[in-house]
C-alpha cells in the first residue's frame, strides 16, 4: 500500500483545521504549522474543497474551515478525495484484477488487504486524531513514570 504525500498532507491539514474551529486558517498558517510546502498544500486544499471536506472564505479575514464536523470526516474520506482508490496495482483498481493459472488466488488476497485498509481508514475520524493528539503528552508522561 502506498500512502501519497498528498493524502498525508491532506490529513494533516484537516487535523490542523479541526484544532481551531473558531476562525478560518490560511494555507500559509497550515503549511507553516505542519511543515508542508505551501504551493503543494494549495493544490491539496483545492482537492479537499472540491470533495466538500473544507470550505473557504475569501478576503482579509478569509481562509479555510472544515466542510463538515470533524467527527464525520474519516481518513477514508481523505484518501478517496485525494487519491481515489485506497490501493491500486500498477495504477489500476483491484476490482477487475485476474491472474491465470497458479496465481489465480492472488487477486483475492490483494482485494482483502484493500478491504481491511478501507475498514481501518473508515474507523478513524479527524476528531479522533485531534483527541489522540491532545492525549499524547499525558500518555508520554505516564509512560515515563515518576520523576
Amino acid at each position: 500500500m502506498h500512502i501519497s504525500a498528498k493524502a498525508d498532507y491532506a490529513a494533516r491539514a484537516l487535523v490542523e483545521l479541526a484544532c481551531d474551529t473558531a476562525r478560518p486558517l490560511t494555507c500559509e498558517a497550515i503549511a507553516s504549522s505542519q511543515e508542508i510546502p505551501f504551493r503543494f498544500l494549495k493544490s491539496v486544499v483545492g482537492d479537499l474543497r472540491r470533495a466538500g471536506l473544507v470550505r473557504s472564505q475569501r478576503g482579509c479575514e478569509g481562509g479555510y474551515w472544515l466542510g463538515r464536523p470533524a467527527e464525520e470526516i474519516s481518513l477514508l474520506d481523505v484518501v478517496r478525495a485525494i487519491d481515489g482508490e485506497v490501493i491500486t496495482l500498477r495504477g489500476e483498481p483491484l476490482a477487475a484484477l485476474e491472474y491465470p493459472g497458479p496465481a489465480d488466488g492472488l487477486p483475492a488476497v490483494w482485494r482483502a488487504v484493500e478491504e481491511r485498509a478501507r475498514e481501518i481508514l473508515a474507523g478513524i475520524s479527524v476528531a479522533a486524531l485531534v483527541r489522540d493528539s491532545a492525549a499524547a503528552p499525558a500518555a508520554t508522561a505516564a509512560l515515563a513514570g515518576p520523576a
